[in-house]
């Protein structure tokens, strides 16, 4: 399993495909790298594919601290740096986009574009943060049997009704609800807390300067797609596409229509102004 040392965390990374350009993936919360299979295997062909696990998740190491998203950006760049990836296409869903937001601002070098899939540009809406603190703490205190107990409703906070509904992918939840369960416990526990005190990074977004596509499910719960307009009206230029029938893991539940949209716009990208 491929690790790098960066800023005091064992991050896992795996580099696939090859191409004079680097596209790297950055998942969501409770998530890992895996989330982008499917964009891998449609895009290995022609780029190289470089995808990581965030400290505390999937299998990186779980760290006492670091769960800021102003260190998570550092930790990507520095593995951007590296990997020697610069520039390349940043797409980030969710906690990714968070992070790709940030070195859109602060490390615009390190950037050739940037997808931003079901995220947002604002704090957690002040609603949300005491049931997803409670969220936190039963899974922490009861370990594996507490991430039992909330997978369900994570579950349906993650995927739209079209995933969660469709006898034909009971395998599919399945496999996603093993590998939620496949949590560290406190690296969890600690990611969510960075996730909910995040500060707001929306009036700033005026200033990003890279091709920017903007993705968001129709189904989308967690980070509806009025969060994703928003984006898009702050970022010059930037290009937003709804999803049909997906939720806030767009890149699992309908991964074709991600695909394409993703490489129109790394085409579009990388094409001599």
């Amino acid at each position: 399993m491929p690790t790098l040392r960066i800023n005091d965390a064992t991050l896992h990374y795996e580099d696939t495909g090859a191409g004079a350009e680097a596209v790297v993936f950055a998942h969501g919360l409770l998530w890992s790298g895996r989330m982008f299979d499917a964009q891998v295997s449609a895009l290995r062909g022609r780029y190289r594919c470089v995808t990581f696990d965030f400290r505390g998740q999937g299998g990186s190491e779980v760290t006492v601290g670091g769960y800021d998203m102003e260190t998570l950006a550092a930790d990507a760049a520095a593995l951007i740096e590296a990997l020697g990836c610069a520039p390349c296409h940043f797409v980030g869903l969710s906690m990714g986009g968070f992070v790709g937001m940030r070195l859109a601002l602060h490390r615009p070098e390190l950037l050739r574009s940037l997808t931003l899939i079901g995220t947002s540009a604002d704090p957690e809406p002040p609603q949300n943060v005491p049931r997803y603190r409670l969220l936190g703490a039963v899974a922490r205190l009861l370990g594996r049997t507490g991430f039992r107990l909330v997978s369900g409703r994570v579950m349906r906070i993650m995927f739209g009704r079209s995933f969660l509904e469709d006898p034909a992918r009971a395998g599919q939840r399945r496999e996603w609800e093993r590998r939620l369960l496949e949590n560290d416990r406190v690296g969890a526990t600690r990611a969510l807390v960075g996730v909910i005190e995040r500060r707001g990074v929306h009036d700033e977004l005026h200033r990003v300067a890279v091709p920017t596509l903007v993705l968001v499910g129709d189904q989308d719960v967690a980070t509806v797609p009025g969060k994703a307009e928003r984006i898009a009206a702050q970022i010059p230029g930037a290009r937003l596409v709804v999803i049909p029938d997906a939720g806030h893991t767009s890149s699992v539940e309908e991964p074709d229509a991600v695909s394409r949209a993703l490489e129109e716009h790394l085409s579009a990208a990388s094409a001599p102004a």
